[in-house]
């Protein structure tokens, strides 16, 4: 709950978000057209079914765009991942309606995977607020809006370990952030040309190679339509296993451009939403940065004269827990980066697998053509 203490704790890599006791998932399923205003307005509808409840509820994209407004204010120093961008036209477009559901379940996993946003107050109105009930949307929806604990406010509500050992070593922490300032820089940067690369690979695919090999067969094609023209009957099993071939490579051009489908447009998606987290990153650095300058300034202005002692400590002490908080949401997102890329990457080269061995099949098929002429 927001009321309570939200609680770092010194984990074997150092601080993190004390787990989420009762962790849950939700699924994102039916994108289905709606319409208000007796007709006037169409909107897409997603079904949510939260795993702790059990209970669906409906929530239009506009739901999803409020709450990351509400999360993105009140948490300076965790990564609230981007929602799906926005788009004005083609709404109501297949394609468009499963790209954007896909985008939304990436989003909702990191929500729920999260210790301290999926525990947030707003995100749980979101997920158990019956769609019906409009009044309790809109009480929830004000309280969420009220809520005084958001921003500088909210590393009132955390508590981080105290006692022998427990306290940071500012020096070290402001490495740990830079080396992590660093690695964000280049994990952007790939992320980026991946992106570049693996959209081009799959542009290539659905047109260029699917046309390459389509025009292979079509050469084969030609080529058994001209041994058609003799009548012999030796050369009868030659000619049709040749039309087979035809065949075979105008279907392997049918695999390549369905293929992205399955394997690198997951790839894609997840690149995109860790885009986002990545612009997260520079503003979360920032608010621990800027609180270390204060600690630096106060100890030359105690030497100075010019602060008492009781007040630098208090500025020390509110940039421990900013650094803690720091700390523990680095931490968090290497684990979910190491979890959601192993398996992404699996996933992928079981794909790729398949796929090649659907061609190899065809290409086997094709070969034992030949072995009765």
């Amino acid at each position: 709950k927001d009321g309570d203490k939200l609680c770092v704790v010194l984990g074997p890599w150092g601080p993190e978000w004390q787990e989420n006791p009762y962790p849950f998932q939700c699924s994102i399923e039916d994108p289905t057209k709606q319409t208000k205003f007796k007709g006037m307005k169409s909107y897409i509808a997603y079904k949510l079914v939260p795993s702790h409840t059990g209970q669906q509820v409906h929530r239009r994209y506009k739901h999803f765009d409020w709450l990351y407004g509400r999360l993105a204010e009140k948490f300076p120093v965790i990564s609230v991942p981007h929602l799906p961008e926005k788009q004005a036209t083609g709404r109501f477009e297949e394609d468009f309606i499963s790209k954007r559901r896909k985008g939304l379940a990436w989003w909702m996993d990191h929500m729920c995977s999260h210790p301290v946003l999926a525990q947030c107050d707003a995100f749980q109105h979101f997920l158990t607020c019956p769609s019906t009930d409009e009044k309790a949307w809109k009480q929830g929806k004000r309280k969420a809006e009220k809520d005084e604990m958001v921003g500088a406010n909210f590393f009132l509500t955390i508590s981080v370990p105290t006692g022998p050992g427990a306290s940071l070593d500012l020096q070290e922490v402001e490495s740990q952030v830079d080396g992590f300032k660093a690695f964000t820089k280049k994990m952007d940067e790939s992320a980026l040309q991946l992106n570049h690369t693996a959209n081009e690979f799959a542009r290539k695919q659905v047109t260029g190679f699917k046309k390459e090999y389509q025009k292979v067969g079509h050469s084969f094609k030609c080529l058994s339509q001209a041994f058609e023209l003799d009548q012999q009957a030796f050369s009868a099993g030659l000619n049709q296993a040749i039309a087979f071939t035809a065949e075979a490579y105008n279907t392997i051009g049918d695999l390549f451009a369905d293929q992205p489908r399955q394997d690198l447009n997951a790839v894609i998606d997840l690149l995109v939403l860790y885009q986002g987290h990545l612009a997260n990153f520079p503003d979360i650095i920032h608010v621990q940065k800027g609180a270390l300058t204060k600690v630096k300034e106060s100890k030359r202005h105690v030497e100075e004269g010019k602060m008492e002692l009781q007040k630098a400590e208090g500025i020390q002490e509110r940039c421990n827990i900013i650094s803690f908080a720091t700390l523990a949401e680095i931490n968090h997102f290497h684990k979910i980066r190491v979890r959601d890329f192993k398996s992404q990457m699996q996933h992928f080269l079981q794909q790729q697998i398949l796929f090649f061995q659907k061609v190899t099949q065809k290409l086997e098929e094709a070969l034992h053509k030949y072995d009765s002429v």
